[in-house]
């Protein structure tokens, strides 16, 4: 069987002028459903561009990527973004939530775009995310860790086989943050495959595997 998200031998290059960045050498990263990995290394090891191709939002210049079995890589961008709705779950540091919508009116934009009609799911993770009350704010009304959650809750709103996660609690307070690590820990009892980016030390002790990352490699 598969894993379900599975990088194979990865290679992405930069350039700059003259000068060539080899962000990813070589690096191959299986996650099976039900587990969690973290990815940690210092700035500039790679991190960000393995998410990016792992979700299909940047094409490896070499090695391929699969998401529950099916290629990500190497093929049209409007293949990559349907499997990428369907599949994966996707928190970046980056909001990702649309400000003109109200935070219930986001998850169900998601749950629309993966083919989820009912609406049930979407109120079971804002109720898992203590949101149920908020559902109807929009993100600039939210507080910090209420975007957070929201931002997470969004994420998980296309049920997915995958999610995949930079820096979840880098700017959340102690309670918020073990919020977060709670659902994606429940997220993994369901099946669901999770990489996480992190510098933290609790995320890492919540991991059931830790991959590191140097110069674009993996050293363990």
């Amino acid at each position: 069987m598969s894993a379900t998200l599975q990088a194979n031998n990865l290679y992405r290059f930069f350039h700059a002028g003259e000068e060539e960045t080899l962000a990813l050498r070589g690096v191959s990263i299986e996650v099976n459903a039900g587990e969690l990995v973290a990815v940690t290394g210092p700035s500039g090891s790679g991190k960000s561009t393995l998410l990016a191709c792992l979700a299909g939002l940047d094409e490896p210049d070499g090695g391929t990527v699969h998401v529950i079995g099916e290629p990500m890589s190497r093929r049209p961008e409007p293949d990559r973004a349907a499997l990428r709705a369907r599949a994966i779950g996707m928190l970046f540091q980056s909001n990702n939530l649309f400000d003109h919508l109200s935070v219930r009116a986001n998850v169900a934009v998601a749950r629309h775009l993966a083919g989820r009609r009912s609406t049930s799911g979407a109120n079971d993770v804002l109720e898992r995310l203590g949101l149920a009350h908020r559902a109807s704010a929009y993100p600039s009304q939210l507080s910090g860790g209420e975007a957070a959650r929201a931002g997470l809750a969004v994420a998980l709103a296309n049920e997915p086989a995958a999610v995949i996660a930079d820096e979840p609690t880098g700017e959340l307070d102690s309670a918020t943050a073990t919020m977060v690590l709670d659902e994606l820990t429940r997220q993994t009892e369901r099946g669901t495959a999770v990489l996480v980016v992190t510098h933290s030390p609790l995320v890492a002790a919540r991991a059931n595997r830790v991959v590191r990352l140097a110069d674009g490699q993996v050293t363990t």
